[in-house]
């Protein structure tokens, strides 16, 4: 059932008391929002895998880098379009009507301090939307040409990830998850958990990645000097 708030206008979203008097309601469904999203997103996915997949000056790049550049761009396509439209238009996007609004006023069904434009999300958002999204892209370019500051960009995007997801997490555990329906099979376990715990560990796995590989570089620059100094 809907909320009411104090000025009569109902709403979906937890705590069942939350005002929010400019609050239209959405006239797409959840499958429309939900198909446009991992619709766009697969596109982005299945042009990366293609494209990483041509042969390069190096050779064809191996099934686990594809993936993550994968994962990169539709990275990229989330976190600058739709983190971004959040970025520039949450004071609106209550009683909004545009797509991306709408998908947004979905979503909060799963954490309303969205449609609330809570300053942590607000800021949490801004910072993802204009730092990890083009860094995101320009991932997918530098492995993609083979720059060599490719897993500085990997570890410093999956660092960010990390830290602002468990962020996403830890303030709203400490607010008792007030801003959802503890339980809900969609709202709660595949919107606020599922979809957010990937930004947890694929990061966490790409971090690793970039360790390892920066550390081999190291160690290989290192032998080289040591090398070069026994020579003398």
């Amino acid at each position: 059932m809907d909320a009411s708030s104090a000025t009569g206008v109902l709403h979906p979203y937890w705590p069942r008391d939350l005002l929010i008097p400019t609050y239209v309601a959405n006239d797409r469904s959840m499958s429309e929002i939900l198909v446009f999203l991992f619709s766009v997103s697969g596109v982005f996915l299945l042009v990366t895998w293609l494209i990483s997949g041509q042969k390069g000056a190096t050779g064809r790049l191996g099934t686990w880098r594809r993936l993550a550049m994968c994962w990169f761009a539709v990275c990229g396509f989330i976190h600058g379009v739709i983190e971004g439209w959040f970025s520039l238009y949450y004071d609106i996007i209550p009683g909004d009507q545009s797509f991306l609004s709408q998908l947004w006023k979905e979503y909060s069904k799963g954490d309303s301090r969205y449609v609330i434009a809570d300053n942590f999300t607000v800021c949490m958002e801004t910072v993802t939307a204009w730092l990890w999204g083009p860094f995101s892209f320009w991932a997918v370019f530098a492995f993609l040409t083979n720059k060599p500051y490719r897993f500085v960009l990997q570890l410093i995007i999956s660092l960010g990830q990390l830290y602002g997801a468990v962020l996403y997490f830890f303030t709203e555990h400490r607010d008792g998850y007030a801003h959802s329906e503890l339980g809900h099979p969609i709202y709660f376990w595949f919107y606020f958990v599922f979809m957010n715990v990937l930004w947890i560990v694929i990061p966490l796995v790409l971090i690793v990645d970039a360790w390892t590989q920066m550390s081999a570089a190291q160690t290989h620059i290192d032998n080289t000097k040591s090398h070069k100094a026994k020579r003398k």
